[in-house]
């Protein structure tokens, strides 16, 4: 890539202060050929622009004089780098609690979802971490973080499915500004494809995130991938005959995954809407301090996916627990005693197919019986919201130091 300079432009001349027809000083606008660094991946998606800002709040780039350098002195670059860095740090942060920190939320959250036996449901965070300290005393820390890798594994594929059906397909895989109800339908098509693809492959990822860690072998990082293509294939390890072949679990999980995808894209605009609106009255008063700035400028997105999230997770709570339940049947599972946390438990569950484990939730464990487990959604989302909240008391201090 190749900056855009205007022909005859020389640097030296340039910090010389001297002046050639056709050269620097004699265009004044610089706004239209000055080539800015690329931003820091992971980054760029953390503020209002389509790029990293180049300066503090409050200061345009024209601000400069045409004989004085912006960076002259280190102090603005070292700010800058500084800010784009604590950027990076803060997207970073916020993904080591969706897929590291939540990880055991998760495992006992599933755990509890596809336990039919269990008589405590688990809706309040405070039996959820009762239950995690007695299954971490009886089995060891690893109970709680099984299956982790696999989730990754899961994530890739869906990212690479999605990917390559978006370069050999006319289905957008991001829609524009001006869309329509064409490119609407083709891009949730895209969505739900992606989820057949990985449907096999989420199977077996659940398996290993309820397995009891009393029972079950070492697993292998690509364990996942082989018992994804044995179940989409028909062979690998044997299973029962209650297995629910994969066409009858097709229409639950695309379901699940494009209502999650629509509902998380919706939650996320509207709070992106209202942020935005709240952030530009704000810096029309004065005394608007530059830190404040900097963390309107990143902390949005930020809280955006995470409302999203949220939304997302908490609407679907009970389709989830269909799913999950469907999904597990017939797998010769053995999960953790959930009541007690120090017994297993087998799952020998018989459902036909969705509308019959409805069905059989709501008449043998009441419409409770849909959000066993929940209270691990609110210890998730409560350990996502403090670190976000210690993020951003770490980044201001850390801006105040140097202004």
């Amino acid at each position: 890539m190749h900056p855009r300079r205007p022909e005859g432009f020389d640097g030296l001349g340039y910090r010389g202060g001297r002046e050639e027809q056709g050269g620097f000083a004699a265009k004044p606008d610089l706004g239209h050929w000055v080539s800015t660094p690329p931003d820091i991946p992971g980054s760029r998606n953390l503020h209002w622009g389509e790029k990293t800002p180049q300066f503090a709040a409050g200061t345009p780039l024209g601000a400069t004089g045409l004989n004085e350098d912006p960076y002259s002195g280190g102090a603005g670059a070292s700010s800058e780098q500084l800010n784009r860095f604590a950027g990076f740090g803060i997207g970073l942060a916020s993904l080591f609690t969706e897929n590291v920190l939540a990880h055991p939320c998760i495992v006992l959250r599933r755990q509890c979802q596809v336990n039919y036996h269990a008589r405590n449901y688990h809706l309040t965070p405070f039996t959820v971490i009762n239950i995690m300290y007695s299954i971490n005393k009886a089995q060891g820390p690893k109970a709680l973080w099984k299956g982790m890798g696999s989730t990754f594994i899961v994530q890739g594929i869906t990212l690479g499915a999605e990917g390559i059906l978006s370069e050999f397909t006319p289905l957008p895989r991001e829609l524009s500004y001006k869309w329509s109800l064409r490119q609407i339908g083709g891009h949730l098509l895209l969505k739900g494809m992606t989820c057949v693809i990985a449907m096999p492959f989420y199977s077996a990822s659940l398996i290993e995130t309820v397995q009891s860690e009393i029972i079950r072998d070492n697993p292998g990082i690509l364990d996942c991938l082989k018992e994804g293509i044995g179940r989409a294939m028909g062979f690998g390890v044997p299973h029962s005959k209650r297995l629910l072949p994969l066409l009858a679990l097709t229409f639950p999980t695309v379901l699940h995954g494009v209502m999650h995808y629509i509902i998380s894209s919706i939650v996320q605009k509207i709070v992106l809407v209202l942020l935005k609106k709240e952030n530009s009255s704000s810096l029309t008063t004065e005394g608007t301090s530059s830190v404040q700035s900097m963390l309107d400028a990143y902390f949005p997105e930020l809280i955006a996916s995470f409302a999203a999230s949220l939304c997302a997770d908490v609407t679907l709570y009970p389709l989830e627990t269909v799913l999950h339940r469907l999904h597990i049947q017939g797998t010769r599972t053995i999960i953790d005693n959930t009541d007690l946390g120090y017994e297993v438990l087998p799952i020998n569950t018989q459902y036909e197919g969705m509308r019959d484990c409805i069905n059989t939730i709501k008449r043998e464990e009441g419409v409770l019986g849909f959000y066993k487990g929940f209270g691990a959604v609110v210890v998730q989302y409560t350990l996502h919201v403090a670190l976000l909240q210690l993020t951003k008391i770490l980044y201001s201090t850390v801006l105040q130091n140097v202004s």
